[in-house]
């Protein structure tokens, strides 16, 4: 059994939902060393997620984004208010995601479907760079 692990930072993103399936690829440089086994992407921040996906249309971007803003409202009376009006939205839009995902490796791709792919939800105005670990594990 292999172990890889890879700590990277992704670019700043405006507050949404992006897909970073290439970035995770280009991080992962040894993937293709993996027969069959397991990608665990993990983000080291609570006012960000993870989650997989539709990646063909872009609609279901803007639509994710509208429902965790209904789910969490700036407008509700949050106690924990002292880094802004978006942050403990952030939290419980991080909370509800999640912080990590986890991706089945055959012949050295991921086992991904047609249309799926690894999504940053950027849940703050001015979140700034993300930084992700992603650990392969694997024959």
């Amino acid at each position: 059994m292999s172990w890889f692990q890879y700590r990277f930072a992704l670019p700043a993103f405006s507050r949404g939902v992006h897909l970073v399936t290439h970035h995770v690829l280009r991080a992962a440089v040894d993937l293709p060393k993996i027969e069959t086994g397991l990608m665990h992407v993990f983000i080291l921040h609570t006012s960000a997620s993870l989650t997989i996906n539709e990646n063909a249309d872009p609609d279901v971007r803007t639509d994710m984004e509208m429902s965790l803003n209904r789910l969490a409202p700036e407008s509700a009376p949050y106690v924990h208010t002292l880094e802004g009006p978006d942050d403990m939205p952030a939290h419980v839009k991080a909370s509800l995601m999640g912080s990590s995902v986890s991706i089945p490796i055959s012949r050295g791709k991921l086992l991904l479907g047609t249309w799926q792919g690894i999504y940053l939800c950027e849940h703050r105005d001015r979140g700034g760079p993300r930084s992700l670990v992603v650990t392969l594990q694997g024959e």
